[in-house]
């Protein structure tokens, strides 16, 4: 393979640990080929797949919904500028709600000094107008889980 990284090599060009690399592999997202030795090399176009799973996860795109991304390009190839564009134009809805949350929190955070998130039935942010009183006592919402 010509131009090849080793596992080391890609982890200190990306940033991304070997451990994170390997378990990348495992799921699908990047791809490498081996030696005689069985040591892994990768394309350097990985490192483009790499920098892709990266800022999807950023943006809280979860591995699952990145492999399936990657897996709609075709013959499995590197992502494009192009590519990005297309893929995160379905995600933005997603990213807009975040958006929002994030900032009714900024903006309503100095609200939970006093509540010290100590009752859900008062807090702005977990249950905005005591929406959930009618329901009854305990818990009626669980918060999303963050991949």
């Amino acid at each position: 393979m010509q131009e090849a990284l080793t596992i080391g090599q890609l982890a200190a060009r990306s940033g991304v640990a070997q451990s994170a690399l390997r378990y990348y592999e495992r799921l699908g997202l990047i791809r490498a080929e081996r030696t005689s030795g069985n040591q892994r090399r990768y394309h350097r176009g990985e490192l483009r797949r790499v920098a892709f799973v990266r800022i999807a996860q950023q943006v809280g795109i979860s591995l699952e919904e990145i492999r399936a991304a990657l897996d709609s390009l075709p013959a499995s190839r590197t992502p494009t500028a192009d590519d990005w564009a297309r893929l995160s134009t379905a995600w933005r809805a997603r990213l807009d709600e975040k958006i929002r949350l994030m900032s009714r929190l900024r903006d309503d955070l100095d609200g939970c000094i006093g509540c010290g998130c100590l009752s859900l039935r008062r807090c702005t942010l977990y249950n905005p107008g005591d929406t959930l009183a009618g329901e009854g006592p305990g818990a009626r919402l669980t918060l999303p889980r963050e991949d």
